[in-house]
């Protein structure tokens, strides 16, 4: 049995575009709110933390759903359509129309918008690939996808650099240009994704073809009940608990940064013209040269000590950015360990709390799993921004730090899914990754 590349590839291009939107999003929105409408700190982390408040139901109502479709399209196909158009729809009026309108309310609402129609498809674009993959291949099947949303992520950071150009006054940047090339991405994106992927005949062919089954849907099948709701068992639920405070906790601590960089590198170190890009840039490339061996180092040591290092790194890195007093080209180093970092936390963190899951509730899961990442991510900011308008914007690296030392305590506290896969015969076939 051996991964389909070609196919899983293919499916790989509605995270692709979901990345690339959320690259724009946390990097370009803050700005515009602070510069276009002049809002504080503390206001605009709330507003940003908007999507996170919205995802708390949307991402688990849709992966449930997504569970119980059934189309000719298939389960989660009808949910990636839907959702890229009205996002793209509502991106262009966003920059386009609300923008410029002046009106934060208006702004605000068609934000609301969009935020809804990305939450329509994110979960059944993640649950996809374990859908259409057998158990034995996720992982080489992970690497895929998330290579893909790497891709995605890298795209949005080079039309940064390459179209994006800040005004004299930051109110007058003009973003349509980078706006196009993102909605022309997200079009082209679906549209290879429905063309080519025919998911109801791809999942009874592996439905036919079998193979080894997850943590949870052993536990079901020793149970000899296809009742996927029943409780795990009290161990395993308590792994489960721990890992999700993890998944709380790294969250909160690398959105913090992500979502605040941009203004940072402003504020602080004086760095104009997008030049944060070229920063992020880095560690986006970084992480996609480090998948390969972390899944190696993955394959060895398993999935929870790859992690705990993942984590250690990360907590050196914000540790040392929060005492470097200017920018500095060494800074590049730092950020492409970070990135390694969050690889080495993304690889393996949503395969462990997928390999808990019982059959038919990998979009249920996949939804659970959202919900702290996204619980994490409304808390944060919010906190975060009140630290940098009412104290200084030097506590960012250092509010990142703190969560991160909880993150790895919670997770030395997570005694199950860290499973050890056989040898495969393709290194991508020991490691999986996150949406």
């Amino acid at each position: 049995m051996k991964l389909n590349y070609k196919r899983t590839i293919f499916i790989g291009f509605a995270f692709l575009s979901i990345c690339a939107f959320w690259q724009f999003y946390d990097n370009e929105i803050p700005k515009i709110l602070k510069y276009s409408f002049n809002l504080g700190e503390t206001a605009t982390g709330a507003i940003m933390a908007l999507d996170n408040v919205f995802a708390l139901f949307l991402l688990p109502l849709f992966g449930t759903l997504s569970d119980r479709t059934n189309t000719k399209l298939g389960k989660r196909i009808p949910y990636i359509l839907a959702g890229t158009f009205l996002a793209i729809v509502f991106l262009v009026t966003l920059i386009q129309v609300a923008r410029p309108s002046g009106n934060l309310v208006f702004f605000i609402i068609i934000l609301l918008m969009l935020l809804v129609s990305m939450g329509i498809y994110r979960s059944p674009a993640v649950s996809l690939m374990p859908d259409l993959t057998p158990a034995p291949l996720r992982s080489a099947g992970n690497a895929v996808i998330n290579l893909m949303g790497a891709l995605g992520g890298v795209f949005t950071l080079v039309m940064t650099i390459v179209l994006l150009k800040s005004a004299d006054n930051p109110a007058d940047t003009n973003y349509t240009p980078l706006m196009l090339s993102i909605v022309i991405l997200m079009a082209v994106s679906v549209c290879i994704l429905v063309f080519t992927t025919r998911e109801k005949e791809i999942k009874k062919q592996i439905e036919k073809e079998g193979g080894l089954k997850s943590l949870g849907e052993q536990i079901e099948k020793e149970e000899n009940t296809s009742d996927s709701a029943k409780k795990l068992p009290k161990e395993v639920y308590k792994s489960l608990c721990f890992l999700l405070m993890s998944v709380a906790f790294w969250y909160m601590a690398y959105n913090a940064v992500t979502t605040a960089y941009t203004r940072y590198v402003e504020e602080v170190w004086n760095l104009r013209d997008g030049g944060y890009a070229t920063t992020l840039l880095i560690a986006t490339v970084a992480a996609v040269l480090s998948y390969i061996p972390i899944g190696f180092i993955s394959g060895i040591i398993g999935r929870k000590k790859t992690i705990l290092g993942g984590v250690i790194i990360m907590t050196i890195c914000y540790l040392v950015a929060a005492f470097m007093p200017s920018y500095s080209s060494s800074i590049n180093i730092f950020f492409a360990l970070i990135g390694i970092g969050w690889a080495a936390i993304n690889v393996n963190s949503y395969p462990m709390v997928v390999e808990m899951s019982k059959s038919g509730d990998i979009g249920k899961y996949t939804g659970t799993y959202y919900t702290f990442s996204m619980a994490a991510q409304v808390f944060t900011p919010i906190l975060s921004g009140m630290l940098l308008e009412y104290i200084s914007y030097r506590t960012l690296f250092p509010y990142a730090v703190v969560f991160s030392v909880l993150a790895f305590c919670s997770m030395m506290m997570v005694k199950h899914g860290d499973v050890k896969p056989p040898k495969k015969e393709n290194i991508l076939e020991n490691f999986d990754v996150d949406d």
